[in-house]
């Protein structure tokens, strides 16, 4: 594990050195080890302050950052980290991992890259030697497309366009919704976008499948709307 003086863990970070010095008063960074005068950090206090900055930048607080910090240190339970996580009521559940568990998932894929583009998604947030991985079920997805020979670092570029239309599809049908019945009813009603987003996607790849060999493609919805219907008996 490589060790940093306090300016070298900072240009590392790509933060200024009195930010990691701010830090390290609020108590959002470990201790580092000390050798007389001279701080040393490692890889840890990197992973930190990575998390750190991809927190803010999903519009979390220095003070609900510290929260998060204090959950992991006291070991909270991963199923309360979601609303630390941004993710409120959402129906994911988020996981811990080891380094070497979160390895075993991706199979060689786990590089400084990939985990700086999974940091920045918020996908992950890492604490000493703890990760947090925010849903099962994008894990798994992840590791599954990784298993079937798609890189990883395409996996997170896809996540990062899904994550662009899904916020718009977010934002049209909570304004639908409180604009039509009330902000109150999305968490009651947010099953139905949620139903009506899954048949769309599903629509949308049978129509961008191919036809199997010797299957002719079907009609398209306008020649089904021009073709006569028999007459029912």
């Amino acid at each position: 594990m490589r060790e940093y003086r306090t300016e070298e863990l900072a240009e590392a970070a790509g933060i200024p050195v009195r930010t990691l010095r701010f830090y390290r008063e609020r108590k959002l960074l470990p201790p580092p080890r000390r050798e007389g005068r001279i701080a040393w950090y490692d890889d840890q206090h990197l992973a930190r302050l990575r998390t750190i900055a991809a927190l803010l930048e999903r519009g979390h607080t220095l003070g609900g950052i510290a929260e998060l910090t204090v959950a992991f240190e006291n070991g909270r339970d991963v199923g309360q980290l979601g609303e630390l996580l941004g993710i409120g009521w959402s129906e994911e559940t988020p996981v811990r991992l080891t380094p070497e568990a979160l390895a075993d998932y991706f199979e060689g894929e786990v590089t400084p890259e990939n985990l700086a583009a999974s940091l920045d998604l918020g996908y992950l947030a890492a604490d000493g030697e703890e990760i947090v991985h925010v849903s099962r079920r994008l894990l798994d997805v992840s590791s599954a497309l990784v298993r079937e020979g798609v890189p990883l670092s395409a996996v997170l570029e896809a996540g990062r366009r899904v994550r662009e239309h899904a916020d718009a599809m977010a934002a049209l049908f909570t304004e639908l919704i409180s604009t039509h019945v009330s902000e109150e009813a999305v968490p009651r009603l947010r099953p139905l976008a949620k139903s009506v987003v899954e048949a769309e996607l599903t629509m949308a790849m049978d129509r961008l499948r191919p036809p199997a060999a010797g299957q002719a493609p079907g009609p398209t919805p306008e020649a089904r709307q021009r073709t006569p219907q028999a007459p029912s008996s």
